[in-house]
């Protein structure tokens, strides 16, 4: 892989990993869009570690003030929690919705990444997915703020973030998409995603994290370039997106989905050919 490549998948992570359109499927299409060889495990562990650093920094006051509030509140009252605060009570919604895609990633990981990585197979997920977009798009009476979230529906986006291992699907689009169908507005919905997906994000990297261990020199520079650019590419993307959703709706990214996927398939069907 050479440094220019390394730019473009960084740049590719940090624009799809935020925006409601699948990073691991645009990491699978991209490379084989242009026939690049497999970017590897320890270029994506790096990716994704420039995403989380995003995230960290970007909602830094928000963990910190949830932190701030949780460990004294869980001291005083341990699992009473109607006794906690609301940042607190927040802080353990988020570590209850996280544990389905802890679950899941843990059992069905490694099968998923064997399997699964076909532009075919990202095309319909792409293209199936998009459907449920339009419909929370289109048919969710979007009313509710972030601080109105309870226990069903962190459940439930926890589930859809879950579901979200299936590359295509998108961790925020499943998410972003489930927090619509409980009511929230468009930019609270993302909000909370943004928030959920932080501890799958943390998880998912100290799982392998092994693999950065063994990347050369050489690697390593083109590991730090990509990381670099998904960083400062998704740090704007996660600011501007939330920006972008108080007044307006899924619609590019629904229409681009259906775009890529047809893409996809012409990609799967000649590397069948």
């Amino acid at each position: 892989m050479d440094f220019l490549r390394a730019a473009i998948l960084g740049i590719v992570q940090g624009l799809a990993e935020f925006l409601p359109i699948s990073s691991s499927g645009h990491l699978i299409l991209v490379p084989a869009l242009f026939k690049w060889p497999d970017q590897g495990l320890a270029f994506d562990v790096g990716l994704h570690l420039g995403t989380l650093l995003a995230l960290l920094i970007y909602f830094w006051k928000d963990w910190w003030r949830m932190v701030r509030a949780g460990v004294p509140d869980f001291v005083r009252h341990q699992f009473r929690f109607r006794r906690h605060s609301r940042d607190s009570q927040f802080l353990w919604l988020i570590a209850l919705g996280s544990v389905p895609a802890a679950i899941s990633g843990l059992l069905f990981d490694d099968w998923i990444e064997e399997h699964l990585r076909q532009p075919w197979l990202v095309a319909l997920a792409l293209g199936g997915f998009t459907f449920v977009m339009l419909l929370a798009d289109r048919r969710a009476r979007m009313s509710r703020t972030a601080e109105s979230i309870g226990i069903r529906d962190v459940v439930l986006i926890g589930l859809a973030q879950a579901a979200a291992l299936f590359p295509g699907v998108s961790r925020s689009g499943a998410t972003l998409s489930m927090g619509m169908f409980r009511h929230l507005t468009r930019d609270s919905a993302a909000r909370f995603a943004f928030l959920l997906g932080t501890p799958a994000f943390v998880g998912a990297a100290l799982l392998k994290a092994g693999a950065l261990s063994s990347s050369s020199g050489h690697e390593l520079a083109e590991l730090l370039i990509g990381f670099g650019c998904s960083f400062a590419v998704g740090l704007a993307v996660i600011h501007y997106l939330l920006r972008f959703l108080r007044t307006r709706t899924l619609m590019p990214f629904i229409l681009y989905r259906f775009g890529v996927a047809a893409l996809a398939l012409v990609i799967g069907a000649v590397r069948v050919a």
